[in-house]
């Protein structure tokens, strides 16, 4: 009998001991998961801020159709997505864009912008199947938006004011900007920091 409650005895600790170290790593996950929560797009302090209304320029498409309007577009928000033939991680966000083109195509435009040598480009477009896109090349569209990093990502209200940027190299960071624009914040990261709302 004595064996027997001493049994008891030993399982009862073992179960509060499985009942406290649960709860210990459940905390644990939890502040991890604060520490590697996206963070969203990778904003710069350089060029045009968020709330800022953003250069005006009028482009030709090497897609064809009429000049692409970069700046204010009646009821239409304008994503602007620098890219490169040479950058991997864009070529791997383009499965990403044709997606959100898809989902938000009933508020949104999508730009394609690059620079460099027009023959790469339209190689590119082709192998690449990005035909549908307005693709734009201008060497002072990229230094507008003081771009350095590829790919960068702009998005722009219907008035033609930024109402996120940042480099993205993942849908995560891409679809915060929409998140951002929505939140009305300069960014995800501003957003966490407590930072107060963009003014519109």
């Amino acid at each position: 009998m004595n064996a027997l409650v001493f049994v008891v005895a030993v399982l009862w600790v073992v179960v509060i001991g499985l009942i406290v170290a649960l709860f210990a790593l459940a905390r644990q996950v939890g502040v991890l998961f604060e520490r590697v929560s996206p963070m969203g797009a990778l904003v710069n302090d350089t060029g045009p801020k968020v709330g800022d209304a953003s250069p005006v320029y009028r482009l030709p498409s090497l897609t064809g159709g009429p000049e692409v309007l970069i700046g204010p577009r009646p009821e239409r928000s304008t994503l602007v997505f620098f890219l490169s033939p040479t950058c991997p991680v864009c070529k791997k966000l383009l499965p990403v864009i044709a997606s959100v083109r898809q989902a938000e195509k009933a508020w949104l435009d999508i730009v394609l912008a690059s620079d460099g040598e027009r023959d790469k480009h339209e190689r590119f477009i082709e192998t690449a199947r990005l035909s549908a896109y307005p693709y734009v090349l201008s060497t002072e569209l990229g230094i507008a938006y003081r771009v350095s990093r590829l790919p960068y990502a702009v998005l722009l209200d219907s008035a033609g004011t930024i109402r996120a940027k940042g480099l993205v190299n993942n849908r995560e960071q891409l679809e915060s900007l929409f998140n951002a624009k929505e939140m009305g914040v300069a960014s995800i990261q501003d957003f966490l920091d407590g930072a107060p709302a963009v003014s519109h």
